[in-house]
């Protein structure tokens, strides 16, 4: 018996089985497009510097407060309005024009990044304040985040399609790493209110690219007719998808505690090495070094699958977890290198498998499940991660952050392997054991 998800949708983009890497000259292939060229530096100035300003609210509530648990407040208040209410900002995006609703939210960040930014230069910001305008900027969050991500497609067609996912995802990944490092030099340079000006600017700045984006050229979508259940509908079509419902699942706990580096670096620059702001934006340096060496390798990726995903999330954990054991700042920094890279290869794939595998009709909502769970995860892990830190200490937050995302990448793999998805082999190679994992693709 067929679904009434499977007959509301014309058929799902299939996935790409290729095993050969694509030539060098077609790395960034979808930049031919001139409105994706455009949208891209945008992308990325968005990212980068909202990912700064998060980074820069978090270091100003320790200066005012002195408590990892109040840094962990202002990462869940960011957050929390992500993990209520967005499923709904999907219906929103599947409605109505992303370029639209992507000048509207920019704006809106503008405005509060500009405002914060006058209170923290003037003197008379206190924790209160950042906590408020950290929870509307992550109301307005909400809408821009699965609209930067399904307005791809309406940007390069299908032909280019999957590149330009996997570019997208890099920059989305690749802003998140880069920000705090740029946030940690202004920080000891010039002191978080003039990186809130920075990015209020740098908002100010998207919403003119986005307004030189030639619409003639964009290939836009009819929108779903309006109709009662379309968020129920949704849900019941990622559930339905192990290619989406899987990576839903390890994003989900790799956002729960792999994902709060600024809570874990904040105090490891705080209180374990004692180096302060320069000591914190150079451990974010570090990452954002890997995530600049996973997003090439990442547009170089021959095919997606499920035990990417798996091995990807297994290997990121292990390596932050390993990282909280490190005796010294070197091999500390070390680490952080590696984590970046494996953390932008894990969620590049996660991201370009999951949109790959939902139909285009329905993307907005799949994608916003996506974003839910990797900024919402986020509400959570924030104020826990902060308990972690101040109870046990931050190498043991360091170890817990790491540790659950690779215990959850082993349950994965073994569910997946007791339904017949993925099988365990061990070959020799030059006379040395390993274990391979294959994916058995469905009929």
């Amino acid at each position: 018996m067929t679904s009434s998800t499977s007959t509301a949708f014309p058929p799902t983009e299939p996935l790409t089985i290729t095993t050969q890497r694509p030539p060098w000259r077609h790395t960034f292939i979808a930049l031919a497009v001139p409105n994706f060229r455009i949208w891209t530096a945008g992308n990325l100035v968005a990212m980068t510097a909202g990912w700064m300003q998060r980074v820069a609210q978090d270091w100003l509530v320790l200066e005012l407060t002195g408590s990892a648990t109040a840094v962990g407040i202002t990462v869940a208040m960011q957050f929390a309005p992500m993990l209520f209410l967005g499923l709904f900002g999907g219906v929103i995006v599947d409605r109505f024009s992303k370029r639209l609703l992507m000048m509207i939210t920019q704006s809106t960040f503008a405005v509060l990044s500009l405002g914060l930014a006058a209170l923290t230069l003037t003197g008379n910001v206190e924790a209160w304040m950042v906590w408020a305008i950290a929870f509307v900027t992550g109301l307005v969050t909400v809408i821009d985040n699965p609209a930067r991500q399904v307005i791809v497609t309406e940007l390069v067609g299908q032909k280019n399609l999957r590149n330009a996912i996997s570019i997208n995802s890099s920059v989305f990944q690749l802003g998140g790493m880069i920000g705090p490092a740029i946030a940690g030099v202004l920080l000891l340079a010039v002191g978080a209110g003039w990186a809130f000006a920075v990015n209020g600017v740098a908002c100010v700045l998207v919403v003119v690219m986005l307004g030189l984006l030639r619409t003639s050229q964009m290939t836009r979508l009819a929108p779903p007719p309006r109709a009662t259940g379309q968020l129920r509908e949704g849900l019941r079509y990622a559930i339905g998808k192990p290619t989406i419902v899987w990576p839903v699942f390890l994003v989900a706990v790799f956002a729960v505690f792999g994902l709060t580096m600024p809570v874990l670096l904040a105090s490891y620059a705080d209180r374990v090495f004692h180096v302060g702001a320069g000591g914190y934006g150079l451990f974010n340096s570090m990452i954002a070094v890997g995530a600049l060496a996973g997003a090439l390798l990442s547009t170089r990726r021959a095919t997606v699958r499920l035990r990417t995903i798996v091995v990807a999330v297994g290997a990121t954990g292990l390596l932050q977890a390993t990282a909280g054991l490190m005796p010294s700042i070197v091999p500390f920094a070390v680490l952080l290198v590696a984590v970046g890279v494996a953390s932008l290869l894990f969620l590049t794939a996660a991201n370009s498998l999951v949109q790959m595998s939902s139909n285009i009709a329905i993307r907005g909502r799949v994608m916003s499940l996506y974003i839910l769970v990797l900024l919402g995860g986020q509400a959570i892990g924030g104020p826990l991660m902060g308990g972690i830190v101040s109870t046990f200490g931050v190498q043991a937050g360091m170890v817990v952050s790491g540790g659950l995302p690779a215990l959850a990448a082993l349950v994965a793999g073994i569910a997946l392997a007791r339904r017949g998805q993925l099988t365990l082999h061990v070959v020799m190679k030059h006379h040395v054991p390993l274990l391979r994992i294959e994916h058995r693709l469905a009929a």
